[in-house]
């Protein structure tokens, strides 16, 4: 049990990083919205799904699966605050399916970053 857990919260969060590229990549329309109001369209639309690319790949590869949870919890923490600056908790009448998906990612991003804390090659855990 150990051992799967931390693989399905990897393969859970890697999922949904991935599945989401395909508004990104081919600006569906509600992709598009959201990057306008922000103010991202359409490079920070773009750049946000490499970044979104790369640490699913990350969480995916033993040994990087700290760089890709830290990195999700930077991405999806700036979608949190764009939801509670700028987006709302409901956009376009979705009944706040983005903001609570992305709060879970964040948690369980957490979650995986203190699994393998003991990965992170700059720090020394006990």
């Amino acid at each position: 049990m150990k051992k799967y857990l931390p693989f399905a919260l990897r393969l859970i969060v890697a999922i949904i990083l991935i599945q989401t590229l395909r508004f990104k990549f081919t600006a569906h329309p509600d992709s598009v919205y959201i990057f306008s109001q922000v103010g991202l369209e359409p490079f920070g639309r773009i750049g946000i799904g490499v970044l979104e690319l790369i640490s699913g790949i990350l969480l995916l590869i033993p040994k990087t699966v700290w760089a890709g949870a830290t990195l999700t919890l930077g991405i999806i923490g700036g979608a949190i605050l764009m939801h509670l600056t700028k987006l709302g908790i409901e956009v376009n009448n979705d009944g706040g399916v983005l903001f609570i998906t992305a709060v879970v990612m964040f948690i369980l991003s957490a979650t995986i970053l203190y699994i393998y804390k003991k990965d992170i090659p700059f720090l020394s855990f006990s």
